[in-house]
């Protein structure tokens, strides 16, 4: 449904994207993850038609987009960075704009728009100014317009950037449940968004492409990944730890008093640790396997050629 190839985008002297190619397929959930400045926002940008690639082609529902612009719009929704939108105007004034720019009419207008006031929670803020609405308000207002149109891509910068927990949950569900037959990209600097909505994680650095695979993939790179970790209530002789069958080292936060202990490559050493911890009567009070950093795996990645 989406296919990037080649894509680069210069500005002047400074390359923003860098020979960048994927596919996205219907279903697919896609987390963007990349540093400040790797060009993110501006790939969202080029798929969405808002700027032209410098070099390279985007085909989105078998259209070359640089030759079909207005035809793919119409079938994409967009939230961009800041949820830009018209301050002066209502909650309900906004979204009956967007409907009409979106060309819906009679009762598909109106349906669509209280739905995503429903899905959205917007009831309470329909006749305040969008300049006086919270940021939390203004993101979800910006999500309201991406979706009104019940568009078959989804491309979303920063979707839950702003919003309280409760708020991050419901619009986390709200992504899933939108992407059963759509596309939908995340755009987003919060790790724990990947492991909490996406199917896919492609990571750029420096514009061009560092990984492109599931999120368990990802979290198998951490060094952390079947690492286990565990915390004693007081300090006693854990030296021994290290010594265990398949053990390939240990660390001691002294701070937090939290040891980890890695294992050999393919090795499991959850069964060896916990009879160790009965046998010695270790005071422990938690016991885990770590399923992987993202942070770590995160910075491996998009600092691996510095």
């Amino acid at each position: 449904m989406i296919s990037v190839n080649q894509l680069t985008k210069t500005f002047d002297q400074f390359t923003a994207v860098n020979n960048l190619s994927f596919d996205i397929q219907p279903g697919d959930i896609v987390g963007f993850l990349g540093p400040n400045g790797a060009g993110k926002s501006t790939t969202m940008k080029m798929l969405t038609g808002f700027l032209a690639p410098t070099a390279g082609t985007i085909n989105i529902c078998g259209l070359e987009l640089a030759e079909n612009a207005n035809a793919i719009q119409e079938k994409i929704g967009y939230l961009p960075e800041g949820a830009p939108s018209y301050g002066d105007m209502t909650v309900i004034q906004f979204l009956n704009f967007i409907a009409d720019i979106r060309s819906l009419k009679g009762q598909v207008k109106l349906t669509s728009i209280d739905s995503v006031i429903v899905k959205l929670a917007l009831q309470s803020v329909l006749d305040k100014p969008i300049e006086n609405l919270s940021k939390g308000f203004k993101r979800r207002v910006g999500l309201a317009q991406a979706i009104i149109h019940d568009p078959q891509i989804l491309i979303l910068d920063e979707p839950t950037d702003g919003l309280d927990p409760n708020q991050k949950h419901q619009v986390r569900e709200l992504i899933q449940h939108l992407s059963k037959d759509k596309i939908v990209i995340v755009s987003t600097h919060i790790l724990e968004e990947v492991t909490a909505v996406c199917n896919r994680v492609i990571v750029i650095a420096d514009g061009c492409l560092k990984f492109d695979d599931t999120p368990d993939t990802l979290l198998r790179r951490s060094r952390y990944h079947q690492a286990i970790s565990l915390h004693l209530s007081y300090q006693s002789d854990i030296s021994e730890l290290q010594e265990l069958d398949g053990v390939a080292s240990m660390e001691v936060d002294k701070a937090t008093g939290k040891v980890t202990l890695f294992p050999e490559s393919d090795k499991q050493i959850l069964h060896l640790v916990t009879d160790y911890v009965q046998v010695r009567k270790l005071p422990v009070d938690t016991l885990y396997v770590e399923q992987g950093r993202l942070d770590e795996v995160f910075r491996q990645i998009t600092q691996e050629d510095k």
